[in-house]
């Protein structure tokens, strides 16, 4: 087994698949999505679960592994390296050793996203990983499609977690949560959030996802995302944890 990253240099017009044989639109169209490629490092030290990763990930027309890293160590620095959208982390890499890679990966302050693949029903694992600044948790038995939906929600720059570890996370932040300057700042402010987007503010706290708000409030996906850019503008907030957290604060999260 290689100690070093697995690299994939496939470009969009080496390979004859890439390219079908297309009107002039269609090809343009096809080449613009070719271009928007989310490009994704997987970090585990099972074979099999890379390889099953990799086979699912590039039958994808919008995704590419650029790198696999079998040794905790190397995570961070392989990732500042090919700096993907996306890592993909199995949080037991080298013994529980992903955690010391998250912790190093913070401290980079890289622009990856990362999403960490946890034990099933290691809860606490899942609330650690969230912490040190994953924007995804997956269980080792999470279907593939959910695998896909995942990755590309969390480069979208959305949370991907599910409601039971959205509830302990912000339970175990709101705790100890200190009242600082910039969240007293915040609280002298009276909120300028409309009903419905109060409204929202409540469902995120609850763990709801883009497409469960559209759907229990019969409004387009594009609509909830222009009312969340609203809210994150008005709150000074910059992603649904942190607006959770503020609303949970400030007793914004009665719906």
């Amino acid at each position: 087994m290689p100690d070093s990253p697995v690299p994939y240099t496939k470009g969009a017009l080496t390979h004859s698949s890439r390219v079908p044989k297309l009107g002039h639109e269609t090809l343009v169209t096809t080449l613009n999505r070719l271009e928007k490629r989310i490009r994704i490092v997987l970090a585990d030290d099972h074979a099999m679960f890379r390889s099953m990763c990799r086979n699912l990930l590039e039958t994808e027309g919008d995704m590419d592994v650029v790198a696999e890293v079998v040794n905790a160590d190397d995570v961070p620095g392989i990732t500042a390296q090919y700096d993907p959208d996306i890592l993909l982390l199995g949080l037991d890499i080298g013994g529980q050793r992903g955690f010391q890679a998250l912790e190093r990966l913070r401290e980079a302050k890289l622009h990856t996203r990362v999403i960490a693949v946890c034990e099933h029903g290691k809860q606490s694992d899942c609330v650690r990983a969230v912490k040190l600044g994953c924007r995804g948790v997956l269980p080792e038995n999470t279907p593939p499609d959910m695998i896909l939906k995942s990755v590309r929600k969390v480069h979208d720059g959305e949370l991907w977690l599910d409601r039971v570890t959205t509830g302990e996370v912000l339970r175990q932040l709101t705790q100890d949560l200190p009242v600082g300057p910039k969240m007293r700042d915040r609280e002298t402010k009276i909120s300028p959030l409309s009903p419905r987007e109060r409204e929202i503010v409540g469902l995120v706290t609850q763990g709801f996802k883009n497409k469960e708000l559209a759907e229990r409030l019969t409004i387009s996906e594009q609509t909830v995302k222009n009312h969340m850019h609203n809210i994150f503008d008005k709150l000074g907030v910059s992603d649904r944890l942190e607006l959770a957290l503020y609303a949970i604060h400030n007793n914004l999260q009665e719906v």
